[in-house]
């Protein structure tokens, strides 16, 4: 049973991370796993509904009644949607809160007039990648996400795990995971798979995640193009599992295939190299910051097919590269993508707002 997190008195709390979406989406993982960790070290709180125990949480209806100043002089407010953006504007100019407003872009496409002019008014801007950095037209400090190297970390004996996944024991297994839709490039795993294990008769994939209402139709036809080529028993399709089992997932692989056409950020890779399991991605999202060409695994362009096909070959057929590139991805992840190297470097933006006067 999760021991609920405790609620810091009013007044004492310095800084407010709201998540005002009931739907989980990337940004609230990010809060789920940023704030507890956080709290260890500064007077943090979420802002949302349906937030877990474990989430130190002031429900929305709070914010008003809050001091108008920290215990310190300004808080923090940081906002990671636009309304976030907003309700921490009208809290400073219409409740007359005293706030320092910070705002992480995760987004690599030109942003709207309208929330060009709300990151106009922040006091301070995180970009998670370089490339989103570069959409931005003030400075950011680049913070890349990281991945809690406790929870994913390497297993010593991968098929006595996968037996009790009622996964397969034998031969490498592959895995593709997140939402099912074209954009997430599944077709794209399908496909290359379907020709490598041509030449790999023990190979064996799996393809893990939601389809929604509007992609089942999607995932059918994936299924269908599986059960054509005769490998239904090799090509896998599980839904989505909770998050708790999640790094179990990722544990069981032996290689991680990312091969999206558009991607935010992408977390599953740095979740894959941290339980040891090299990666091949496509150049999108922060791919190309993440997974070190030829040392960690292999980088290829959108839709390219053949060099995905080609990549996956490559370390499925050689074990002892393969083993290389996954100890090397371990300690990759360790040394720059860690969860706590994360929440620290956020706190150091923290730190110097509520410095500021």
């Amino acid at each position: 049973m999760t021991t609920p997190a405790a609620l810091p008195a009013l007044r004492e709390i310095e800084v407010i991370a709201p998540n005002f979406k009931r739907r989980h989406s990337g940004v609230t993982s990010t809060v789920l796993r940023l704030v507890p960790l956080q709290a260890r070290d500064i007077a943090i709180v979420a802002s949302g509904p349906d937030l877990p125990p474990e989430v130190p949480n002031l429900p929305p209806a709070r914010l008003l009644f809050l001091p108008r100043r920290g215990p310190k002089g300004p808080r923090v407010w940081h906002a990671r949607r636009n309304v976030e953006m907003v309700a921490g504007l009208a809290l400073r100019s219409l409740a007359r809160k005293d706030l320092k407003l910070l705002f992480t872009s995760a987004a690599q496409r030109r942003h709207t007039g309208f929330t060009r002019w709300l990151i106009r008014q922040m006091d301070a801007v995180i970009a998670t990648s370089a490339k989103s950095a570069s959409y931005l037209e003030r400075g950011a400090t680049v913070i890349h996400h990281g991945v809690d190297c406790v929870q994913f970390s390497p297993v010593q004996d991968r098929a006595a795990l996968r037996k009790t996944l009622d996964l397969p024991v034998e031969g490498p297994l592959v895995g593709c995971f997140g939402r099912i839709r074209h954009q997430k490039g599944n077709d794209l795993f399908v496909k290359a798979m379907i020709r490598v294990f041509r030449d790999l008769p023990d190979g064996k994939a799996l393809v893990m995640g939601r389809a929604t209402d509007e992609h089942r139709g999607f995932l059918q036809a994936l299924k269908d193009e599986v059960t054509a080529a005769g490998l239904k028993d090799r090509i896998l399709f599980r839904d989505e599992v909770p998050i708790a089992q999640l790094a179990v997932h990722f544990q069981a692989l032996d290689l991680y295939i990312a091969p999206q056409r558009w991607e935010g950020f992408g977390l599953t890779p740095l979740e894959a190299m941290a339980c040891g399991a090299p990666v091949v991605a496509t150049k999108v999202g922060a791919f190309e910051e993440l997974v070190v060409e030829d040392e960690t695994g292999y980088l290829v362009e959108i839709e390219d097919l053949e060099a995905l096909t080609a990549a996956a070959r490559r370390l499925l057929s050689d074990a002892e590269q393969r083993a290389a590139f996954g100890q090397a991805a371990r300690t990759h992840v360790e040394q720059n993508f860690s969860l706590k190297k994360e929440a620290a470097s956020i706190i150091s933006i923290y730190q110097r707002l509520l410095g500021a006067s």
